[in-house]
């Protein structure tokens, strides 16, 4: 028998056409298979998701150690990380007042004040850097950081651990998380994995993104035309809506100048890298739950969301906007409050 020999131009279509055919008995198996398996029904507003914003939506599910959140919960409200028992880290980050404590500056061990007004600890796993001048990079080291500093926390890991390791609950749930108990590290493992589970999604601004046209009224998506068209999201954007990159506290008009009274809060990321370049440059940050984390800035001195975007403009843009085009932005700012396991904030 004589075997058939094709040419090379020959054998591209046969297997052009073999492909073809291929993908035909593909497109005819899944369309049988999917009059037999039932879909997932998934709201129609997710079909029309706005993919093409500056702003990205909070993820609804993040992957998390159960165990460990649960144990750095109880660490994170527990007055013994603090000498003689005075503060917990909830002192000064109430999940009742949006995860700050609402006041210029802090209150520290033995009444001492903050250099600098506390921020949210909601959503901080999508910020690139922690703190007003930008100093930590990761929150295992902003809590060495924290635990030690006079004005803060005020207390050495050794002494921590020995007051931990007196309680039996405490022993017990290291131990059975751990191998090695109560040290240093596990506590700062502990209260990391709670603090990257404190995210707040499923804002009306989130549900927009995600298509959900009826999230937002009129006067809100004018607020975020605004808050686009005016230059905002050149600093404000991603998921966090901030918190990605530092820039100075007075572009255009300077700011400190006109306030006053400089602290040494005031020098921002100068206080960490001594480069002239960064006095008064500060880390940008989110405004993700804006509207229940009053007063705003570094040193606090703005009261109201609109005081803040009136300054905003005005210093970082150059710009005097009407009374009208402020209170609108602020009421897109006000749809990015979320939800903290299931609940409003």
């Amino acid at each position: 028998m004589k075997l058939l020999n094709f040419n090379r131009p020959s054998q591209r279509w046969i297997r052009f056409l073999a492909l073809f055919l291929g993908a035909v008995l593909i497109l005819l198996l899944w369309r049988n298979i999917a009059t037999i398996v039932p879909t997932v029904t998934t709201p129609q507003w997710i079909e029309i998701a706005q993919t093409n914003e500056p702003i990205q939506a909070i993820p609804q599910q993040i992957e998390v150690d159960p165990p460990k959140v649960a144990l750095g919960e109880k660490l994170f409200q527990d007055v013994r990380l603090s000498t003689n028992n005075q503060k917990s880290c909830l002192s000064c980050h109430s999940f009742s007042l949006g995860g700050t404590d609402r006041r210029a500056h802090s209150i520290g061990i033995n009444g001492a004040l903050t250099e600098v007004n506390t921020p949210t600890v909601f959503n901080a796993r999508f910020n690139s850097r922690l703190n007003w001048n930008g100093k930590f990079t990761d929150l295992s080291s902003h809590l060495d950081a924290l635990m030690s500093n006079p004005q803060v926390m005020g207390v050495q890991w050794p002494e921590a651990v020995r007051s931990l390791q007196q309680v039996p609950e405490y022993a017990r749930s290291f131990d059975r998380i751990y191998p090695d108990g109560v040290t240093p590290t596990n506590i700062k493992d502990a209260l990391v994995a709670y603090e990257l589970s404190l995210n707040t999604p499923n804002s009306r601004f989130d549900r927009f993104l995600l298509g959900d046209k009826q999230a937002l009224n009129q006067a809100e998506k004018e607020g975020y035309r605004l808050f686009k068209d005016n230059g905002c999201v050149s600093c404000h954007q991603g998921v966090n809506v901030g918190g990605n990159i530092f820039q100075p506290f007075g572009i255009i008009g300077d700011y400190l100048a006109d306030r006053g009274n400089l602290t040494p809060g005031d020098l921002g990321r100068f206080n960490v890298t001594q480069n002239a370049a960064d006095r008064h440059v500060f880390r940008v940050p989110s405004l993700r739950n804006v509207a229940v984390t009053a007063p705003y800035f570094h040193d606090g001195s703005a009261q109201t969301l609109e005081e803040a975007v009136g300054k905003m403009t005005k210093y970082q843009l150059g710009r005097t906007l009407p009374t009208k085009q402020i209170e609108s932005i602020a009421q897109f700012l006000r749809t990015l409050t979320g939800e903290y396991r299931g609940k409003p904030l």
